[in-house]
C-alpha cells in the first residue's frame, strides 16, 4: 500500500504546485478534493489519475477505484494540498480534456466573455449542464476553469459538460457559419428575452460582471437581448441571468 507521511515527499511537493495555474498550464493536470468531486470525476473514463485518501477515511464501497493508483496519507498531507478551510480527507489528481469545437458539432452553446469571479464561472457551467447545453466556451479574461473554487462551484458539471476556451469572435463566426443564431445580452439596441422564440440550436453570450459583453462581440450577435428589472435593483448576477435565458431559449 502506498502511504505517505511527510509534507516535505516529492508527490505532495507535485500536488501542491497543481494549485497554481502555472503549474496545471504546464502539466495539464489539475486537482479536486472531496468526496463528491472525485466521485463524479471517476465515472468518466481516463479522467483521474491518482486518488489521495486520508489514513483514517473509510472509503465508500461505490467508489469506482479499479485501475485506479490509490495513496494513502497522513491528515497532515491532504491539509498541505488542500484549498479548503476543513479537507474532507479525499483528493484526485485529474488530466484536463482535449476538446474541439468541430469533434461536437454542438447546438446549444454558453459563451462566457471576461467573468472573472470563479464562483461565477462555476455556477454558469453547473447551471449549463442542469439545462442540457452542448457545450461552454471561455473567452479571454475569464477566471481560470481549473481554479479549485471554479471547480468547487461546477459542483461535477465540469467532468460532464464540455467546457473550452477560445477566441469568442471567432467562435461566433464558427456558430453563424452553421445558421445558429447568436443572442447577445446588452441593455441597449436590444429586445426582451421573452420576445425571442424558443430553438432547438442557440448560443447565449454573456459578459464581464462590472462592463457586460463587449461591443465588438454584441456587435456580430444575431440579435441582442435584456432581462427586464422589475424592482430597485440595478443588475442581475451574469450567472442568474444566464440561468434564466438557457431554460427560456431551448425547447
Amino acid at each position: 500500500m502506498n502511504y505517505i507521511e511527510s509534507v516535505k515527499n516529492p508527490k505532495v511537493k507535485q500536488w501542491k504546485k497543481l494549485l497554481t495555474k502555472k503549474e496545471r498550464d504546464k502539466t495539464g493536470e489539475y486537482l479536486i478534493e472531496g468526496f463528491h468531486l472525485v466521485e463524479e470525476a471517476l465515472k468518466e473514463d481516463n479522467l483521474v489519475g491518482q486518488v489521495i485518501l486520508s489514513q483514517n477515511i473509510d472509503v465508500p464501497v461505490h467508489l469506482k477505484l479499479d485501475g485506479i493508483e490509490v495513496i494513502y496519507a497522513t491528515n497532515e498531507v491532504l491539509k498541505a494540498i488542500s484549498d479548503t478551510e476543513t479537507p474532507q480527507g479525499i483528493a484526485a489528481v485529474c488530466k484536463r480534456k482535449q476538446t474541439q469545437l468541430d469533434d461536437l458539432n454542438p447546438q446549444k452553446l454558453l459563451l462566457i466573455d471576461a467573468v472573472q469571479d470563479p464562483g461565477n464561472i462555476g455556477t454558469m457551467i453547473r447551471t449549463a449542464d442542469a439545462a442540457g447545453m452542448d457545450a461552454v466556451i471561455l473567452g479571454e479574461g475569464c477566471a481560470d476553469l481549473y481554479n479549485p473554487k471554479t471547480i468547487r462551484s461546477t459542483q461535477g458539471s465540469l467532468f460532464h459538460l464540455p467546457v473550452l476556451k477560445g477566441n469568442l469572435a471567432e467562435t461566433v463566426e464558427w456558430i453563424k457559419n452553421r445558421n445558429i443564431p447568436v443572442y447577445g445580452t446588452a441593455l441597449e439596441g436590444a429586445v426582451s428575452y421573452e420576445e425571442t422564440e424558443k430553438s432547438e440550436a442557440f448560443a447565449l453570450l454573456v459578459g464581464n460582471e462590472g462592463q457586460g459583453v463587449s461591443k465588438d462581440l454584441l456587435d456580430m450577435a444575431t440579435q441582442n437581448l435584456y432581462i427586464p428589472i422589475y424592482g430597485k435593483s440595478e443588475s442581475l448576477n451574469v450567472g442568474v441571468a444566464a440561468g434564466i435565458l438557457m431554460y427560456h431559449m431551448r425547447k
